[in-house]
């Protein structure tokens, strides 16, 4: 663990050097927000999905990560998981956030656990599986969190397409307890 506080540009230049080819996109917005005018800075990433789980663990060179959630979307053809850290957490004025994002195939949207290096991203995992049909390869707790167990195995109530909630949420009648 790093004891020097990185700028947002280094830590852009650090991942690009780092992992080369699969940073696919990087942007830093800065905004000033509050009474007193403070800067909050934004890296937004966009990689390969093969290179979630060694950036997640590349994070832990600058201070250990502090993952607030994973979101994600429906994007058409692929899903995206946007995944929200916040890096020197706890230091005031040098807090930055980042969120790393991936998008994953629909025919195939699995991606590895986190939680091998962050073990509070469970239940957001769990979350991800089923809302929105990801794999999360090696969880160590696969079990419905929000669903309950009656719920269709293979409907997602965060998908867009024919696997999403539509025809039940339609054709409300027509759904069996």
């Amino acid at each position: 663990m790093s004891s020097k506080i990185l700028t947002p540009e280094e830590i852009v230049k650090d991942l690009k050097q780092t992992f080369k080819s699969k940073v696919k996109e990087t942007k830093i917005e800065r905004k000033t927000v509050g009474v007193k005018k403070k800067e909050r800075v934004t890296i937004w990433l966009k990689a390969e999905k093969e290179s979630l789980h060694d950036m997640v663990k590349h994070l832990k060179n600058y201070d250990y990560p502090h993952l607030a959630v994973v979101s994600g979307n429906d994007l058409g053809k692929t899903i995206e998981l946007i995944y929200h850290f916040t890096i020197y957490y706890g230091n005031p004025l040098h807090e930055i956030l980042i969120n790393l994002s991936v998008e994953l195939p629909k025919e195939k949207p699995v991606i590895p656990t986190i939680t091998d290096i962050i073990p509070g991203a469970l239940v957001t995992e769990r979350e991800k599986q089923e809302m929105l049909g990801v794999k999360i390869e090696g969880i160590p707790d696969s079990r419905r969190i929000f669903l309950p167990d009656d719920f269709p195995e293979d409907v997602y109530p965060w998908r867009k397409d024919e696997k999403g909630p539509q025809k039940m949420i339609r054709d409300l009648y027509e759904v069996k307890k």
